[in-house]
This record gives structure tokens, sequence and C-alpha cells, in this order.
């Protein structure tokens, strides 16, 4: 007898075959505000392509297949040589190398690169989260290495290049490199100046050999890594090859691959350096970690970002899925506590990457004013932002029930990378400490965030008195340093309440100052004020397909 139990009915589409770059209203309106008018067009063309390619079935299958074979370390060969060499399945290199051919690892040497790459990280990495990791640690590299002219000359043309090549050999043979990072240790954590990682000078100018371990060391299959160790002059930032100019492989022991909660894709690593370790120093002996800060702030912007993206595809699904999935007589979409739910996520999503984008803008601005502005702004907007994806995403999740519990839905993946940038580049606190320095020993930064805010004063008047407030509590010092999340807290949402009202429809700006800036919000999504526009701002956020 032919079985009639399992036809299949009430279940969405996938949300598949879409430009995700289109499909963001926040994001197609930020690159036309940020990027200049004469290179609009190609900007647009470049990241649509992005989108189109990050929406499609083969990208989405490459996510899953790179999550579904996590990396593998291989520490030597068949007859015991050491190899320490990381496998990765073919769609992760896929998606690396689609990564790096559009341009995600350059932004420092192009008109709005840092936009654009902003804007093509948030779409890729819809895609697929993990393999964000190597691309941030590569382009953020670029700074740093410029502390040495010679190693920025040689190492830039390679770390920007458009070109993905896997092979590890000399650097001076490859088209295009990869970089990564080794600073924390098991005893220190973010206190990197606890590290015990030595460098002993050799007799050649700027080169060391280093002893020692690392207990994060972040894209181990790459080419290059920036490293700080405990010099005879104090701690040092190093770029140690993986591959030395004679064809030789580095002292680099990958000891082993961490097991971690979520970005399974991507591999992080314990290494060792057994004295034979090559190095060259970047920067001053000493000056170590003044050296690599232009490192960590890019990738902190990253991490703003990545949180970004996570968001967007976790409200995407959860609009897809709801416009689609009937129950009690009508699309879940269209009912009302449903779209109050999706509303408040669509809020919160569009105010991170409306965020994000404005920071990116400032690294391309490149201004005393900028630099100023992003030194409160960057650790602020780190904190909130990537505190807010994890609870995005759950609800986000909750949205498709049951569906969205399983693995297939792919939900339960960008749950589990939810909490990584909030702990990638220093936690919550580091960040909140970091908030503390720089308005206590750079007023110049305090001053910029101000202007910033300022020029959406007057505009609503509950934003006029979040930053009324916001003041009152800067003039106080007493237990600052208790308060400091606090503090950083509203600052970034203030930052976020101002950028809104000045660029984003009347009904998001309402819905955000009513709900994050006034009283009339609640702890969990789903409590925004009924009279507001709930429905505008759902379309406004749904992905556009064909189905």
């Amino acid at each position: 007898m032919a079985a009639t139990t399992h036809t299949v009915t009430n279940q969405p589409p996938p949300l598949a075959g879409y430009d995700v770059f289109a499909s963001d209203p926040a994001l197609t309106e930020g690159i036309t505000r940020h990027v200049d008018g004469t290179r609009i067009d190609d900007v647009r063309a470049e990241l649509g392509a992005l989108g189109q390619a990050a929406g499609s079935v083969h990208a989405q299958r490459w996510g899953e297949e790179a999550n579904a074979h996590p990396p593998v370390l291989r520490t030597h060969d068949r007859y015991g040589h050491r190899l320490d060499e990381v496998d990765f399945h073919p769609s992760w290199h896929r998606l690396l190398g689609h990564a790096v051919g559009a341009g995600l690892t350059d932004a420092w040497s192009r008109p709005d690169g840092h936009v654009r790459r902003t804007a093509g990280f948030i779409v890729w990495t819809q895609a697929e989260a993990g393999h964000g990791c190597p691309l941030s640690m590569t382009h953020a590299a670029v700074p740093a290495l410029r502390a040495d002219p010679a190693l920025a000359a040689e190492w830039e043309p390679l770390l920007t290049s458009h070109v993905y090549e896997r092979e590890l050999r000399p650097a001076a043979g490859k088209s295009g490199a990869l970089a990564g990072m080794a600073m924390t240790e098991k005893q220190g954590g973010s206190d990197v100046r606890a590290n015990t990682t030595r460098a002993e000078p050799l007799a050649a100018p700027g080169e060391y050999v280093l002893t020692g371990h690392k207990w994060f060391c972040s894209a181990p299959m790459s080419d290059a890594f920036l490293v700080l160790a405990q010099a005879p002059g104090g701690l040092t930032c190093f770029l140690l090859p993986r591959v030395l100019a004679d064809g030789s492989r580095n002292s680099f022991r990958i000891q082993r691959l961490k097991d971690k909660l979520g970005n399974r894709s991507n591999a992080s690593a314990e290494v060792e350096f057994d004295g034979q370790s090559w190095a060259r120093r970047v920067g001053e002996e000493g000056r170590g970690v003044a050296t690599i800060i232009e490192m960590v702030a890019a990738t902190r912007l990253d991490c703003v970002s990545g949180s970004a993206a996570v968001m967007r595809q976790a409200v995407a699904q959860a609009l897809h899925h709801t416009a689609h999935r009937e129950a009690f007589g009508g699309p879940l979409i269209d009912k009302p506590l449903m779209r109050n739910v999706l509303a408040d996520l669509a809020l919160e999503s569009e105010a991170a990457t409306t965020l994000a984008l404005r920071l990116a803008a400032a690294y391309d601005g490149d201004t005393e004013q900028d630099r100023s502005f992003l030194r409160l702004a960057v650790p602020a907007s780190k904190y909130w932002v990537t505190k807010r994806c994890a609870p995005v995403a759950a609800e986000a999740l909750e949205c498709l029930g049951g569906n969205g519990y399983v693995e297939e839905s792919g939900m339960p993946r960008l749950l589990r990378e939810a909490p990584l940038n909030s702990i990638w580049e220093g936690s919550g606190n580091v960040q909140a400490l970091d908030v503390l320095r720089a308005l206590q020993r750079e007023p110049a930064a305090l001053n910029a965030y101000l202007t910033e805010i300022g020029a959406a004063r007057g505009a609503d008047h509950r934003l006029d008195r979040a930053i009324r407030g916001l003041l009152t509590e800067l003039a106080d010092l007493d237990g600052i340093e208790a308060r400091a999340r606090r503090l950083a807290e509203r600052i970034a949402l203030v930052l976020q309440g101002s950028l809104l009202v000045r660029y984003a429809p009347s009904e998001v700006a309402d819905a955000f100052c009513a709900s994050r800036l006034g009283a009339d919000g609640g702890a969990a999504f789903g409590t925004l004020a009924h009279t507001l526009p709930l429905a505008a701002i759902v379309e406004r956020a749904r992905p556009v397909t064909d189905g």
C-alpha cells in the first residue's frame, strides 16, 4: 500500500538564490551614503555580484560542508617528519578563495576601501562565518606591519592581493598570502604584558629566535604570523613566516586545534616556538602593544561587522520563514505578536549594520577627527553590538519553532557562532575598560564622539534626553570602573540612535529611540509599543526572493 501520510505542506522554501546585498536596505543605503558618487555604480556592482554569490545555493552548500567537516591537524607525515599542517575541506578553500578574490583583505589602498570591504564582509559572512577569521587577520596585519616600512613593502602587496594561494612556500614566490596572529598565552589571556615567550636577538639586525607557547593562534594555516614576545627591551611585536626564504619550514609546532563551541570550520590552535623559530622584529623593542594595537583595532571593527552579519542572516531567515508559514488562519508574519518580535529584531540588525558602516567610513576618512572618534567608538561598539548578537540569534531561531532547533535549518550554527565576536579580541570587560581609558587619557576622543552624536540633536526628544543623561554619567567619576559596562552600553546606544535618526526611515528611528533610549520597551524582544508602525519596519527588512 502506498504511503499517504507524508504529504509536505506549509513548509517554507529555502532562502536561497537571492541577492544578500540588494535585499538589505540598511546596507545598500549605507553604501550610497558613504561611497563617493563617482564610484558608487562600480561599488554597487561589486557588492551585488558578491551578494548574489552569498545567497546562492552553492555558497550555502559550501558553508554547510565546511562546518560538517572541520579542519584536521596533521603534525607528522607517515615517515615521522614534522608537518604541522591543517587540512580543510575543499569547500573551506572555495569560500576563502572567493572572499580573497572579492577584495575582502584589501581595504587600505583602495578608495572607500574600508566601507566597501566592511559591506562585503557583512554580505559574505552570511554564507559562512568561520572563514572570516583569516580574512580579518590578513586585513588587520597591514597597519601593524607599516611600523616597519621594509616589511610593509615586502608583505603588504601579498596580504592585500586578490589572489588566494593555499600552498605553503616562500612568500617571494607567491601572488597572495594570509596572515594570522599569536598573542595570548595560557597564564595571561588578555593581559598580554604577562607573556613569557622570549625573543633572543641574532647577529643580523632585526632578526630573532622565539621560545615559548601561545594558547591561542588564529588561522594557523597562514603564511605569516604577528607574535608578541619578550625581547631584551621588553614586550615586542614580531613577524614569523611559516616558510623561510630558502624554502625550508620555519619551526612552528602546532600542538593541537581547539575544540570550540562554534566557528567550527575555522582552525584555532595552540603553538610552540622551540628556540629555533625565526622571526623579524616589527617596530621598536618594548613597543609591542603599541605596534600591534592597530591590528587589534581593525579586527575589533570586524567583530562589529561579523556580528552585524550573523544578526542580519538570522533575522532574514526568521522573516523568510514567517512569511511562508501559515498558522492560526494566516501567515505568521502578519500575526501582531510575531510582527512585534520581527520588527524588534529588525531594529537591532539595522542599528548594528548602520554603525559598522559608519565606523568603516571613519577609517576611510583618516582625519584626526576620524581617528579620535574611532578611539572611543570602536571599543564601545565592539562591546555592545557583539553582546546583542547571541540574543538576536536565539530569538530568531525561536521564530522558526522546532524547525529552527534542528541543524538542517542553519539556525543552530548561527547561534553557536553568535558569542564568538564578544570574546575575540578582548571580551566585554576589556572593551569597557578600554572605553574608560579613551575617556580618561584622550579628551579629543570624547569631543569627536560628542560632535558625531550632536549632528542629530533636536531631531528626537528621547535621543536628546539620552545625550543629557550620558553627559551626566560622564561627569560623575565615583565608582567609574564598576560602571564601565553601563557607560560603554550607553555610548553605543546613543551613537546608534543618532545614526538612525539621521539616516534611517522615520519609522525605524522612532521605534529605536522609543524602545532603546526611551522607556517604551521591555527586556525581551517583541515588546515594542503596539502603536509603532511595526508592519513597515518588518517589510523593510524582508529579504527579496523570487519565491
